[in-house]
Order: C-alpha cells, then sequence, then structure tokens
C-alpha cells in the first residue's frame, strides 16, 4: 500500500480531529478491510488529563478472547495522540488505551473493537 506524503497525513488528521467523534477515538478509514492502513487518532479522558505517553493495547478476534496482543506505543500531534498500523486477515480488531503510569481507558469496560472486513464483494 502506498504511504501518504506528510502533508496529505497531517491534512488527514486535522479533520479528524476536526471531527465530531464519540469518547475522543477515531478510526480512519471505516469500514476496515484486512491488508490496509488504518488510523487511530485518540483524543480521550489520559489525553485530555494531560498523559505523557499514550499506549494503545491492541488485539484480535472476539471481542472477550483478544490474541497476538500488543501495546504499541502512540505518537504525540497538535491533535492528539496517533498510530498508524496494517490490519491483518483476521475477524475483529479490538484496543484501548493507557500511560505510562498503567491508568486505562477501556471505553467504560467494553474497549473499542471494529469488525476487520475481507475486502471481497459477496
Amino acid at each position: 500500500m502506498a504511504h501518504p506524503s506528510n502533508f496529505e497525513h497531517h491534512a488527514r488528521l486535522r479533520s479528524m480531529y476536526e471531527a465530531d467523534y464519540p469518547q475522543g477515538v477515531v478510526v480512519d478509514p471505516t469500514p476496515i478491510t484486512a491488508g490496509e492502513e488504518i488510523t487511530v487518532l485518540y483524543y480521550g479522558l489520559l489525553a485530555r488529563s494531560g498523559a505523557d505517553q499514550v499506549f494503545m493495547r491492541v488485539g484480535y478476534g472476539a471481542a472477550g478472547d483478544w490474541h497476538n496482543v500488543q501495546d504499541l506505543k502512540m505518537s504525540r500531534t497538535g491533535w492528539g495522540w496517533v498510530k498508524t498500523l496494517e490490519m491483518p486477515d483476521d475477524s475483529r480488531f479490538n484496543f484501548c488505551f493507557r500511560d505510562s503510569a498503567y491508568n486505562w481507558d477501556n471505553n467504560k469496560g467494553i474497549n473499542w473493537s471494529f469488525e476487520i472486513h475481507s475486502g471481497r464483494r459477496i
């Protein structure tokens, strides 16, 4: 997949930030397709409380049974914390956030969860 230029990336982040998004989280693009890159912008509770670093905990599969769990360091921008990653060929993408002091934002215990589509039309 071609990577966007810095100008395109910053313009996309600005438009994501300016959107009216729930709980301070934007996933772009949606729907999510296997093999494609997505960008997650986080301006939720931890970001608004001044966290010095934010990590995104990601896992794949059923919402209650994550596998391939990783903590990914996010980058600070003028619009919040951001992480771009490629989606595997799996069923669901699940994530939540923590800061360096292990304070969590897990969407009131339900995390965030998105279906990953194969990209094939039926």
